[in-house]
């Protein structure tokens, strides 16, 4: 298993198979534990009829789709916002490459390619951006030239977010590094 995000042996495969859930996962990934964000794409499919699908989700109803999020159990802290950045995410994908998730990173001929497509998408930040190409590289294989300089700290070796996960073991120990960066923030450090 590439990409054991979720405990979910089931959740983990979606996520290794299907690019769009990848996208997904990382979307959610913030205010809830990794592995509820992860799991998410897949819990979202089984709410779909066995689809996972970026012009289906980009054509929704809005209130349809929200209500999937809702569940329950809630797909998120915040279903219903998470839900409108999903819908807004498949329609960039949609717009910009024909609904084919993998094509965000299938396309770029750089790390700052990569980058750039992936910061176009609604809810992927500087970080978020950062990460996933990160994650891309060090779990799923994909090492446009020039993907370590924008990934930054990501790319190093180490335990310092979702792009180093491999096992239980790293995920304790991205947990033990992302409370030691909070709490050296709060410290004012």
């Amino acid at each position: 298993m590439i990409l054991p995000l979720t405990g979910d042996p089931a959740a983990d495969r979606l996520l290794e198979e299907d690019p769009l859930a990848l996208l997904i996962g990382m979307l959610l990934d913030q205010q809830v534990p990794m592995e509820k964000a992860f799991r998410g794409p897949y819990d979202l499919k089984e709410r779909m009829g066995g689809r996972l699908d970026a012009r289906e989700i980009a054509g929704m109803d809005a209130e349809e789709l929200a209500v999937l999020f809702k569940g329950p159990p809630a797909l998120h802290r915040y279903p219903g916002s998470m839900a409108g950045r999903t819908q807004d995410m498949c329609r960039a994908l949609v717009e910009r490459f024909d609904g084919d998730a993998a094509a965000v990173w299938s396309s770029a001929a750089s790390g700052q390619e990569l980058f750039a497509n992936l910061k176009a998408l609604p809810g992927f930040g500087e970080q978020k951006a950062r990460i996933f190409t990160a994650l891309l590289a060090k779990r799923v294989g994909v090492t446009p030239p020039g993907w370590e300089e924008v990934a930054g700290p990501y790319a190093q070796v180490g335990h310092y977010s979702v792009a180093d996960i491999d096992g239980p073991e790293a995920l304790a120990a991205v947990r033990e590094h992302k409370k030691a960066m909070k709490a050296a923030a709060k410290a004012g450090k």
